[in-house]
């Protein structure tokens, strides 16, 4: 076990949380912000250079470098900012009391029916992706997943005054989660040693779990940023905001994995 490696990641991914997190601390303490943004960069720097000198490392870099591998793990942080986004922004919006002006006053457990859709219709891309991968390559199907995704966001911020509206882009989202998901692995695969594709997929999945945390941290941080003095909810208009960086997100995410297709890597793991 690289327990060195585990905590100095672990440090460096809380910090980064931390102030992803803490509006006020930017706004009323930018140079303790800036310095603890510095130490953040300055671990995760200290982390790759224990990970390449370990024997036992927990993520092997130089597997990690490889430009489809790169290319799959910013896709896939930048795509799990935006989904954990939308999914946060549905889920707040729907519980926001009918007072503020706008929202459902939904219940905690009556607002988890809304995930229903995004639930069945993930399983279902799930299913039908390693059908679709016969005749699309999997770049492709994440640079589809991702303009789905960006849908989703375009309807939540074009459409969100009846609860039906909310299933629907629910239902987008899940749709577009689920196919993402499931192409993500042929990509990295296809690229990396048999002897290094546990390592690579583990850090596939942190940098995924990453860029969910941050996500829900930026749409905190957006409606946060979007209450008004005494109030105890934002304005409406803060989750159309965050509903056009979640756009901006996934337009990232597609044009990455547009950029993964035109490459034509020698497949290592067939």
């Amino acid at each position: 076990m690289d327990v060195a490696g585990a905590a100095v990641l672990a440090a460096a991914l809380f910090l980064v949380l931390f102030l992803a997190g803490e509006r006020s601390l930017w706004s009323r303490h930018l140079a303790v912000a800036a310095g603890l943004a510095v130490v953040a960069g300055v671990l995760l720097c200290v982390w790759a250079v224990v990970e390449l000198r370990s024997t036992t490392p927990l993520v092997d870099v130089r597997a990690v470098r490889h430009p489809a591998v790169a290319g799959a793990n910013l896709a896939t942080f930048v795509g799990g900012v935006g989904m954990y986004l939308l999914l946060t922004l549905i889920t707040r919006y729907a519980q926001t009391p009918q007072g503020a002006g706008y929202g459902f006053g939904l219940t905690t457990f009556v607002a988890g029916l809304v995930l229903i859709p995004f639930s069945v219709l993930g399983f279902v891309a799930g299913k039908l992706t390693p059908r679709v991968r016969k005749r699309i390559a999997d770049p492709l199907l994440l640079a589809g997943s991702a303009v789905v995704v960006g849908g989703g966001f375009a309807l939540f911020a074009a459409a969100r005054s009846d609860l039906a509206e909310l299933f629907v882009a629910m239902g987008v989202l899940g749709f577009g989660v689920g196919g993402f998901s499931a192409a993500m692995p042929g990509v990295i695969l296809a690229v990396t040693p048999k002897s290094e594709t546990s390592s690579a997929m583990s850090f596939n999945f942190v940098v995924r779990s990453v860029g969910y945390s941050l996500g829900s941290a930026i749409g905190g941080l957006t409606l946060a940023a979007g209450t008004g003095p005494g109030r105890l909810v934002p304005d409406d208009s803060a989750y159309t905001t965050a509903a056009l960086a979640g756009i901006g997100a996934m337009a990232i995410t597609t044009l990455t994995s547009l950029a993964l297709a035109r490459r034509r890597p020698s497949r290592t793991n067939p």
